[in-house]
């Protein structure tokens, strides 16, 4: 292994938010990513800190990082999120995502939580293949249901009338 994986610092959340951005081009969604460093940083280590991240770093370089936070099911109770898990193209195949991966089960497991869940796109089977291969169950009769900020907007308006 040619990596060390560790709770992510303040210092982290520019590279952070670099993966990010690798990420959303990655899904095809380039111009989607609105959140900032500044948010990253207030929302991550402020008084009440809404995520919890971790980093894969090889060589300096911060390659990988897995972004977590709390969740409530009404069926099972505690729950973490996985919000996404990001490797570099140059670190795939390396063991790093099954690193980064076992880091938040680990993490997870020590909280106490009853489920970890995630979303993959439908057409990224390797991701999909990964997950499978690590013990998760991949539930495809059920859609991911969003409203955006011009959603919210919109329905509070519908609402008011």
């Amino acid at each position: 292994m040619d990596f060390t994986i560790r709770e992510a610092t303040v210092a982290d959340m520019t590279e952070v938010r670099r993966l990010i951005q690798e990420l959303a081009i990655f899904e095809k969604e380039e111009d989607a990513v609105e959140v900032t460093v500044e948010d990253l940083v207030a929302d991550g280590f402020g008084e009440r800190p809404l995520f919890q991240c971790f980093v894969g770093e090889s060589h300096g370089e911060i390659v990988g990082m897995a972004l977590v936070y709390n969740r409530y099911s009404t069926w099972k109770g505690p729950v973490v999120h996985l919000e996404d898990l990001i490797v570099t193209k140059k670190m795939r195949g390396s063991g790093l995502g099954s690193a980064l991966l076992s880091q938040v089960v680990q993490y997870s497991n020590d909280l106490g939580v009853k489920r970890i869940s995630w979303e993959v796109l439908d057409w990224n089977e390797p991701a999909i293949k990964f997950y499978e291969s690590k013990g998760a169950k991949v539930l495809r009769d059920w859609d991911v249901v969003q409203m955006d900020e011009k959603g919210i907007k919109t329905f509070l308006e519908q609402v008011k009338n």
